[in-house]
C-alpha cells in the first residue's frame, strides 16, 4: 500500500521548508508569490490531501462557515434566490479551501439547534440569509462573538452585523416611476414580509414615488411564496377592481399575482401592468415575461462571504456593503 504523502513530502517537492509549506496550507498572507505557487504544485503533483483535524488543532479554525437560512423548510426549494446565495457562497469558500454547513431556522426548534451548534465551536463563521426582526438567534449570536454577517440587513442589529444588499429602496423606485411613465394611473403593490429589510425599503421607494397615492387599500403584504403572491392580488382585484398597474416585491410572488390576474381574465399588460423585483430564473419563466428589476444577488452573496473572510481573518470592523439594482423591462409592464 503506497504512503500517504505528508507535509515533508510537499516540503521537499517544492524546494522550500516545510514551515513555509505550513504558512501556505493557513492562507498566512506573509509568503511569497513565489513560494506560495511552488507549494501548490507540489501539492496537486504528489497528492497531497490536508488533514483538517490536525489543522484545527493547530489554527483552533473549523474550515467551515453556517448558513442560517431564518425560513421554513420549503422555502429553500421554492425560491430561486437561495440556490443562486448558496451556489455563489459554494464556490467563493471553495476558493479558501473552506466548507458551507447549510441549516435552516424556520421554528424555535431550530433556533436553537443553530445556537447549539455555533456555540458548540462547529464553525469559524455564520452568513445570515432572510432574517427577521426581532429574531433572538440574532442576539445568541453576538453573545457567542463568533465572526456573523447577513445577506440584507438584520433590523435593528445593523451596527453589530454586517450585511451586504442591493439597494431595495432605489430599486422599488424605479419600478414605480417605470408604471407611471408607462401611462398607468392607479397603482398598487404586493410586499415582502414587513419584518425583513426588503419588505420594508420596497414598499418605502413605492411610496417614495407615489407620495399620497400609495393608499392603504393599493397596499398588501406577502410573504415572498407565489401563493401569497395570489392571494394578494385576488384581495387587490376586490377592493380596487379598477387598479391597473401592481409592483410586486418579488418575482415569485409576481408569479402567482399574474396566476390570479389570468384566472379574472384580466390582460397583462393591456388590463393591468406587472412589474416584479429580482430578475430570478422565475422572470423568464412568467407569461408573459416579467418586467423587473434585477438585483445582482450573485455579487451581494459574494461580498456577503468576503466580510464574514475578513472579519474571520481578524478584522475588527467591516463597512456593509450596497449594490446599485437596474429597470429590465420585458412584456408583463
Amino acid at each position: 500500500m503506497a504512503k500517504r504523502p505528508t507535509i515533508h513530502d510537499v516540503a521537499a517537492v517544492a524546494g522550500v521548508s516545510r514551515g513555509t509549506v505550513s504558512r501556505v496550507l493557513n492562507d498566512d498572507r506573509y509568503v511569497s508569490p513565489a513560494a506560495h505557487a511552488a507549494v501548490r504544485r507540489a501539492i496537486a503533483e504528489i497528492g497531497y490531501i490536508v488533514n483538517r483535524n490536525a489543522r484545527s488543532l493547530v489554527t483552533q479554525r473549523t474550515g467551515s462557515i453556517v448558513m442560517v437560512l431564518s425560513e421554513p423548510h420549503e422555502k429553500l426549494f421554492e425560491d430561486p434566490n437561495y440556490s443562486v446565495t448558496i451556489r455563489t457562497a459554494v464556490r467563493r469558500l471553495a476558493d479558501r479551501d473552506m466548507s458551507l454547513v447549510m441549516m435552516v431556522a424556520g421554528d424555535d426548534g431550530d433556533r436553537d439547534r443553530v445556537i447549539r451548534y455555533v456555540r458548540g465551536g462547529h464553525a469559524d463563521g455564520v452568513f445570515l440569509l432572510s432574517t427577521h426582526a426581532g429574531d433572538r438567534m440574532v442576539d445568541a449570536l453576538v453573545d457567542i462573538a463568533i465572526p456573523a454577517v447577513a445577506l440584507g440587513a438584520v433590523i435593528g442589529r445593523e451596527s453589530v452585523i454586517p450585511h451586504a444588499a442591493a439597494d431595495d429602496r432605489e430599486g422599488a423606485r424605479q419600478m414605480t416611476r417605470h408604471l407611471i411613465e408607462a401611462g398607468r394611473k392607479k397603482i398598487a403593490t404586493i410586499t415582502g414580509p414587513m419584518d425583513t429589510p426588503g419588505g420594508i425599503q420596497r414598499l418605502e421607494g413605492f411610496a417614495d414615488v407615489l407620495g399620497r397615492k400609495a393608499s392603504r387599500k393599493l397596499i398588501e403584504h406577502g410573504d415572498w411564496t407565489r401563493l401569497s403572491g395570489e392571494s394578494g392580488m385576488a384581495r387587490l382585484l376586490e377592493r380596487t377592481p379598477d387598479l391597473d398597474a401592481v409592483f410586486v416585491a418579488s418575482d415569485l410572488m409576481a408569479a402567482g399575482a399574474l396566476a390570479t390576474l389570468r384566472a379574472a381574465g384580466r390582460r397583462v399588460p393591456d388590463d393591468v401592468a406587472v412589474g416584479g423585483f429580482d430578475d430570478s430564473s422565475v422572470a423568464l419563466s412568467t407569461h408573459p415575461p416579467l418586467t423587473t428589476i434585477r438585483q445582482p444577488l450573485a455579487d451581494v452573496a459574494e461580498e456577503t462571504v468576503r466580510l464574514l473572510l475578513a472579519l474571520i481573518d481578524g478584522a475588527e470592523h467591516v463597512e456593509s456593503v450596497i449594490l446599485p439594482t437596474r429597470l429590465i423591462v420585458r412584456e408583463s409592464a
